[in-house]
């Protein structure tokens, strides 16, 4: 009967019991499950991976100039751009591949200004002349490219060396085409154009490597003498020693000032960390000048007002916003307007990402998926915690 009896009680107890048991093994199996699933980000990208990956490029390229290619360190690189290393290697597989787009990055700004010096159709003397006077005027109003350019590419990997050399390869094509200009240049061999430039080149990077340097475009006059020499003869040399140097192309003296980076770094020296709500609030702005707070706030999708306001003013301090409307009379609301440096900083952002609507859409899609993780998983972590 005691069997019976046990036998009823553990049927009774299995149902009563059972029922707790199971949704206890269920939520223990759900948390479980949310712990196999890979963890969300601490915290937002906040920004376009272009704009990333060109502020790393610019810390790249100081890092180059300051420190060498031999101690341009990831974590140099990345201290400078202010970026996390997880962000760093996102972007970039190791250290020689970014310093290897560092240098891509300032032939491609070089290859910009010869195609806007208009060398089309001009015949071989006058197309190497002004091809000569752009990169030497490009070098010295970028002295950090110069330097990762000339200077430190010698010491990279095998790939940066190898680019390199395809580099000096065109430049040498371009040299050899003199052997079409006389009798006498027909004489000459492509090992004579090759050895021009690597004259050219040594020549350069002597004046990069002392204290004082004196301006490169100086050495137009001598540079072009020693490459016509062996075409055009000691007559042509001496006559291009003695040519007045070329007009400075129009936007070139403008350029300047890059501070060492491919395409710009509109954030470099600002003491905040700029994410997608920042951009979103310069861009409400741009788009709609004198503003207010609760304005501002409804276009830029932050409605609460004490955010706003704080984020405003922290815009202010850094020089980014103006506040017009502070000579009104008490009572009345702001009136935001953009700084030069915020005119600026939104120019550069839409250069690097496109336009402002594709600038918003991409920072807001980055942000909006990092948001959407955050909140599944903090969904999760709820449903899957037990109680004992």
């Amino acid at each position: 009967m005691s069997s019976v009896v046990g036998t009823r009680r553990g049927h009774v107890a299995g149902t009563s019991v059972g029922a707790k048991g199971a949704s206890r093994l269920s939520a223990t199996r759900s948390s479980r499950a949310v712990r196999r699933q890979p963890s969300v980000p601490a915290e937002p990208h906040g920004l376009p991976a272009e704009i990333q990956r060109n502020r790393i490029l610019s810390a790249a390229i100081r890092s180059l100039d300051e420190v060498g290619y031999a101690h341009a360190s990831v974590a140099h690189i990345t201290s400078r751009a202010r970026v996390s290393r997880r962000t760093f290697y996102e972007l970039f597989p190791d250290r020689d591949a970014c310093l290897l787009a560092a240098f891509e990055g300032v032939l491609a700004l070089i290859e910009r200004d010869l195609a806007s010096a208009g060398l089309e159709g001009l015949p071989w003397r006058e197309r190497v002349r002004l091809g000569l006077w752009t990169i030497l005027s490009f070098l010295e109003r970028e002295p950090a490219m110069a330097n990762v350019c000339v200077v430190q590419s010698l010491q990279g990997d095998a790939k940066l060396l190898a680019r390199r050399d395809v580099l000096l390869t065109r430049l040498a094509a371009v040299l050899d085409e003199g052997r079409h200009e006389s009798l006498k240049a027909r004489q000459a061999t492509p090992l004579t154009a090759e050895g021009l430039v690597g004259a050219a080149l040594s020549i350069v990077y002597t004046r990069l490597l002392r204290v004082e340097r004196e301006p490169l475009t100086d050495l137009l006059g001598e540079l072009m003498g020693l490459i016509v020499l062996p075409y055009l003869g000691p007559t042509g040399a001496r006559r291009e020693q003695t040519r007045p140097a070329p007009a400075p192309l129009p936007g070139q003296s403008e350029r300047g000032s890059r501070g060492g980076h491919p395409a710009g770094d509109p954030f470099d020296g600002l003491e905040m960390r700029l994410t997608y709500r920042t951009l979103r609030v310069l861009e409400c702005v741009a788009a709609n000048p004198g503003a207010s707070n609760r304005q501002v706030g409804i276009d830029a999708g932050v409605p609460d007002q004490g955010q706003i306001s704080k984020l405003l003013s922290r815009l202010e301090r850094l020089g980014l916003l103006e506040n017009t409307g502070k000579q009104r009379p008490k009572g009345e609301a702001n009136a935001w307007e953009l700084t030069s440096k915020g005119v600026q900083m939104t120019q550069t952002i839409r250069t690097q990402v496109g336009t402002p609507e594709a600038t918003v859409e991409s920072i807001a899609a980055t942000s909006a998926t990092f948001h959407k993780n955050k909140h599944l998983s903090k969904g999760s972590e709820k449903k899957g915690k037990v109680k004992k």
